[in-house]
């Protein structure tokens, strides 16, 4: 069951007899009145609202205790609170109702979460409140349907720097050593929302200003991470996404001031707090990073600004349109930085090179769903952060805008905006927004790609003369038989010829593609390409199939294809042959080590890397695994060694050549790096790059626990102790493997982003006499998860998903491991979310087999 659960019939029900107009929310983190100030807090919430008739309700808190509790001034029985609720009936009317409570600082990154740096002993406290944690803070009734003003009080040290979504107003001693931050009332919005920041972070304020009201700026980070903060790119990303958002939307931005502030141990990306963002701290680079990683650190800045609009300005009656606000700050934040770039296409080829490799392999396991779903509960809502929500939300996203026409949806964006400010909508008032702008019914469009699941296949048909001319031009879509929905897509279709060593565009041709077969009659009469996308500039969400001619052409000249949203369209097409094993994973192997160092796009590189490791530890048949796994690591060798010296390439190619490495040879090489021996020229072996080098050492047990310590000591840092943790769970040794199996199941008082890294590191290639016995210990584990015991009743979903999802034992003998787990699967007895996480990881399992079998039977075949 999850933890404190609310339906969204009990929901619609409180909206229905309640309106909620303003909250006085006064967080005291002075310790005064508390046993343990490093453990509890307490909050007083004052909110004032109208009942539309008598009647009976609760308002949320998740609370060690309540302390008092009044209603119009007359005090309500507090030993009703039970189960994070106390109810309390009304009369028709305005009331105010006041709760003072105890609450837990959290160590997994929900509600208040408390950090003290080990680098300088510094706390620092930061508030998570998505999807419905603000009642780990403060009472409050929590739903976004009800919003209101917020008005915010933070009594805390008063060396402390403090923010909220409002506006500092004044600053007022208590004692000594405490003050109490005033913040002015904000405009309505949802309890979600609600952001406080607090602590001895340092704050730079920015110089400029941003958008049509002169927003000011700031950023906050910890002390120690200070040094390496580079303020000025973020805010200039910041200050370019105001104005693209701006004149988008047609509305300015609406919250006053801005705050980003970069927090530890963060358990998501990012959270839109109205004017008062979060973000994980680990996006603040103290080692060389490539431009793929300040690219998807500038995504972030602005998907989250994009929800300023959409999500805080506009919000959605309740969680069954989750995916709207995602999806529509997914799209939002990749149509900006088109809009920033030089070259608009870059952009794009980045959406498609990772977030949409994301979607595509979501929405192919068994537990995907229609993006639009019913989230009955909040049980439902936790389920669905996922790649159906985000990825494959904004992809459909942006096949409507090709669909509609951009400046269309931009039309209907506007006027939805300024007809919904402040307020909450559902799906439809959006729709009809765009319907009424661009005269295109949606009706149809609606029920295809948000009602139902699955990704659809389109392949090229065509016949061809003697003399080179095409005689007949289709576009074939399927469905696969779980999803058999057959969908309409706005394609464009490219013809790419080789010309002068380059293939290059020579023809373009935007058109609708519907039902099973659709003719393209405007093609036939043309010499074919080398090369022929069916869906050129990647305009609608579907898996791509290759015609013989340019599969072949592909896998020969991926690296000629100027356009770099062509070759990321190249890309995908040819890892969904691999996944559905249409293309061997050797041979995908042998295309990355052909292509891959000559991608202009390192978004691309760096998934293409990660991909190829994948394909040749788990996917090749067993019988060629080694093989195919030295092919790998001897091609990245030869690929780093000819890399540009202290190029980005050659950044990447040294941590894949680490991650591919399979014996002590290889282990000698990058050991060599971390002493100074023979470093490729060019390349700094800086602290981030030494934990990765390390890692991969301990996983080939080539890296004691006295050279982990050793390292931790170098780097005394929370995230040095995290990779500490990771490297120690990769040793192939039973008591490493036993310690780090505590840590990550048991121990309930490791932190949220430690215990991702004992996970991260725990499951390692090479190691199946060791992790064979964990299979069962892991579905134990997910039985006591979904019976709430041990550490995982009231812990949050964080730590519960860390484990599930990076703890499944990938053995080689995977026919004999699904065995195993589909027997266990049909006899236990489970929640939905860890059925589903469990289920995923069969999934993919069952996927790998099915390549594996698949090169089998090719090579049988010879």
């Amino acid at each position: 069951m999850f933890p404190d659960n609310l339906t969204r019939d009990e929901a619609m029900a409180r909206s229905a007899l309640i309106a909620t107009s303003h909250y006085r929310i006064e967080l005291d983190l002075s310790g005064r009145e508390v046993a343990d100030p490093a453990l509890t807090f307490r909050s007083t919430s004052t909110v004032r609202f109208r009942a539309e008739a008598p009647g009976s309700l609760h308002v949320d808190a998740i609370a060690d205790r309540v302390i008092t509790a009044t209603l119009d001034g007359e005090p309500l029985d507090t030993g009703r609170f039970a189960d994070s609720r106390l109810p309390f009936d009304v009369t028709a009317g305005d009331h105010e109702l006041t709760v003072t409570a105890e609450y837990r600082y959290s160590r997994a990154g929900l509600g208040l979460h408390r950090f003290v740096d080990p680098a300088d002993d510094r706390v620092y406290c930061y508030t998570q409140f998505e999807s419905a944690e603000a009642r780990r803070v403060f009472a409050c009734f929590e739903q976004p349907d009800l919003k209101a003003r917020m008005s915010v009080t933070v009594t805390a040290p008063q060396d402390w720097t403090v923010i909220s979504n409002g506006a500092e107003q004044g600053r007022v001693p208590v004692t000594e050593a405490l003050s109490r931050w005033e913040f002015a009332e904000t405009e309505p919005f949802s309890t979600y929302l609600v952001g406080i920041v607090a602590g001895e972070y340092r704050q730079v304020i920015a110089e400029e200003t941003a958008g049509k009201n002169a927003a000011p700026l700031s950023i906050l980070v910890r002390d120690s991470v200070l040094p390496h903060l580079d303020a000025d790119r973020i805010v200039e990303v910041t200050r370019g996404g105001f104005d693209v958002f701006e004149e988008a939307f047609g509305y300015p931005y609406p919250f006053g001031k801005y705050d980003q502030a970069f927090v530890p141990e963060y358990n998501m990306g990012a959270m839109e707090n109205v004017g008062c963002i979060v973000l994980r701290d680990s996006m603040i680079f103290r080692s060389r990073v490539t431009a793929a990683t300040y690219r998807e650190r500038a995504n972030v800045v602005l998907h989250e600004l994009a929800h300023m609009w959409f999500g805080d300005l506009v919000t959605m009656r309740w969680w069954d349109d989750l995916w709207l606000k995602e999806s529509f700050a997914e799209w939002a934040a990749t149509f900006a930085q088109s809009r920033l770039d030089a070259e608009p296409s870059q952009a794009w080829a980045t959406f498609c090179n990772k977030r949409k490799t994301w979607a595509y392999r979501q929405d192919q396991l068994s537990s995907t769903h229609p993006i639009a779903a019913d989230m009955i509960d909040l049980e439902a809502v936790e389920q669905n952060f996922d790649g159906i929500t985000y990825a494959k939300g904004a992809s459909v996203l942006r096949q409507l805008v090709a669909f509609v026409g951009e400046d269309a949806f931009l039309a209907g964006a506007r006027r939805y905006f300024a007809d919904h400010a402040y307020g909450n909508t559902e799906l439809s008032h959006l729709l009809t927004a765009l319907q009424q702008a661009s005269g295109r019914d949606l009706s149809g469009w609606s029920a295809q790609w948000l009602e139902q699941a699955g990704v659809n296949t389109l392949r090229p048909e065509l016949a061809v003369d003697d003399a080179g001319m095409i005689t007949r031009f289709a576009v074939r879509q399927e469905a696969p038989a779980e999803w058999p929905t057959l969908r309409d897509h706005r394609i464009a279709i490219g013809f790419y010829d080789l010309t002068d060593g380059r293939l290059v565009r020579s023809h373009r041709l935007e058109t609708d593609v519907s039902g099973e077969t659709t003719e393209v009659p405007e093609l036939a009469g043309r010499r074919q390409p080398d090369l022929i996308l069916i869906n050129d500039d990647d305009l609608t969400y579907a898996k791509l199939r290759l015609d013989p001619r340019s599969l072949s052409t592909l896998i020969d000249t991926i690296d000629r294809i100027d356009d770099p949203l062509a070759r990321a369209v190249c890309w995908g097409a040819a890892w969904d042959m691999c996944r559905d094993a249409e293309l061997p994973a050797a041979d995908y192997v042998a295309l990355v080590l052909r292509g891959v160092a000559v991608e202009s796009d390192l978004t691309a590189v760096e998934a293409v890397l990660l991909q190829g490791l994948r394909a040749a530890q788990e996917d090749t048949p067993l019988a060629v695994r080694e093989a195919v796994r030295r092919t790998w690591q001897d091609g990245l060798a030869g690929l780093l060694a000819a890399a540009e010296p202290g190029s980005d390439h050659q950044l990447a190619l040294a941590r894949a050549y680490a991650r591919a490495a399979l014996d002590p040879a290889a282990g000698a090489v990058i050991n060599g790096w971390l002493v100074g021996e023979d470093v490729p020229d060019g390349l700094v072996v800086d602290q981030d790059l030494r934990w990765i080098l390390i890692l991969h050492l301990a996983r080939l047990g080539l890296a004691d626990d006295a050279m982990i310590t050793a390292e931790q000591g170098r780097d005394n840092t929370i995230t040095g102790a995290e990779q500490a943790a990771g490297a120690r769970a990769a040793r192939p040794d039973p008591a490493a493997k036993a310690e780090s199996w505590r840590l990550a199941v048991a121990d309930g008082n490791v932190p949220n982003e430690t215990q991702r890294q004992v996970c991260v590191g725990f499951v390692q290639p090479g190691q199946d006499d060791l992790l064979r016995p964990y299979l069962a210990a892991y579905l134990e584990a997910a039985e006591q998860m979904s019976a709430g015991n041990g550490i995982w009743g009231g812990q949050g979903t964080s730590l519960r998903d860390n484990a599930l999802i990076l703890l499944y034992p990938r053995l080689e003998d995977t026919a004999e491991q699904l065995r195993t787990v589909d027997a266990w699967l049909a006899a236990a007895d489970l929640t939905p979310s860890v059925r589903r996480l469990v289920s995923e990881r069969r999934d993919e399992s069952e996927r790998s087999l099915r390549c594996q079998q698949a090169a089998e039977n090719a090579t049988q075949s010879r």
